[in-house]
């Protein structure tokens, strides 16, 4: 590997880190979301910032260092906004996600530290032509999506929604299901779809894979990634497939293509809300109900009878264990699934 850079996760699907490139810098009009830029580190920011690498572990910075990241664009309504399309002629950046997300930081919480500034050293070219994410997607056999799906949509990021497919996640495991899951929306990371793996889903995937650096990108281009997105989910012949809707359905990330592209497909949707009124409004929002509400609605008590009287759904706090028999008999209900344990686990 060239120990040069710092490769964060979003070079994951590339060769960059194995073979050599060179670093050229492009006008601003030949800038592209999804396109490999070198980058070095002016300000660290805050002390609890790190760097996502390939293999999904987090690394500290300090200052000096230089970064292979992607241009894209991150909208979270809890913690940041920036893009590349906002850089001015100094050409200093910011590292919007620790995954590489690059861009120029619009606004923030005033809850986080300082985003880390970079200064853009050029574009990853080869042979004289500029390399981006599209250069390493691997080409599938299109496929009708038909997979059974478990859905998992929130009211915002940090919401509950990973740690609510991964106890879902478990439970297919331990009944001896092959699970496939699949993130179809956010900004890039891969912890994510990492955290799903590490209790056994038999593969994972995200828009990553199909060249995106966030979902954040015109309807007919991430209509034409999903595609292939779930085409690559369909050829897993999973029994069942956990999907994450990554941050909320109402931001800029095409949550609501990706909701509507699995509808006649979804057997049951876990909502992770950060409060029962949002909940209610994500349901007028997307016509959508959810079976369960869980995450930090679910918490206590006076949670769980707002979302039942607002909603009419029943709340459950997936994470604590006493919940888990009524969990498994609603995913039962809904997919058909027997989840008692199997010892035949397979896949």
């Amino acid at each position: 590997m060239n120990r040069q850079f710092i490769y964060t996760s979003l070079t994951r699907i590339s060769d960059l880190a194995e073979k050599e490139f060179n670093v050229k810098k492009l006008d601003r009009e030949h800038w592209e979301t999804g396109d490999y830029v070198v980058s070095k580190i002016l300000d660290p920011g805050g002390n609890t910032l790190n760097l996502e690498l390939r293999t999904g572990r987090m690394r500290g910075v300090i200052g000096g260092e230089t970064l292979v990241g992607a241009l894209g664009e991150r909208f979270a309504t809890l913690e940041a906004t920036g893009t590349w399309r906002k850089v001015k002629a100094d050409l200093k950046m910011n590292v919007l996600t620790g995954g590489g997300l690059m861009g120029k930081l619009t606004s923030k919480s005033v809850f986080l530290p300082n985003m880390m500034e970079v200064d853009y050293s050029g574009h990853v070219v080869r042979n004289g032509k500029k390399v981006t994410m599209d250069d390493f997607v691997e080409t599938v056999e299109p496929l009708p999506f038909n997979t059974p799906v478990i859905l998992f949509v929130g009211t915002s990021m940090s919401a509950g929604k990973t740690t609510s497919a991964r106890i879902v996640t478990n439970l297919f495991k331990v009944a001896g299901y092959n699970v496939v899951g699949a993130k179809l929306t956010g900004a890039g990371r891969y912890k994510d779809i990492l955290a799903i793996k590490d209790v056994g889903a038999n593969a994972v995937m995200d828009f990553v894979d199909v060249g995106l650096p966030s979902s954040i990108c015109p309807a007919h281009i991430y209509k034409a990634k999903l595609d292939q997105l779930l085409s690559r989910v369909q050829h897993q012949n999973a029994d069942v497939a956990i999907i994450e809707i990554g941050a909320s359905p109402l931001e800029p990330y095409n949550g609501d293509l990706a909701i509507n592209a699995l509808r006649e497909h979804v057997k049951c949707i876990i909502l992770s809300a950060s409060d029962p009124y949002a909940v209610f409004g994500l349901m007028k929002a997307f016509e959508i109900k959810p079976d369960i509400v869980t995450g930090i609605a679910s918490n206590t008590l006076a949670g769980v009878n707002m979302v039942n009287k607002l909603c009419n759904v029943e709340a459950l706090n997936l994470i604590d264990a006493s919940t888990t028999q009524e969990l498994m008999k609603v995913l039962s209900e809904k997919t058909g699934f027997s989840l008692s344990e199997k010892s035949d686990v397979y896949g």
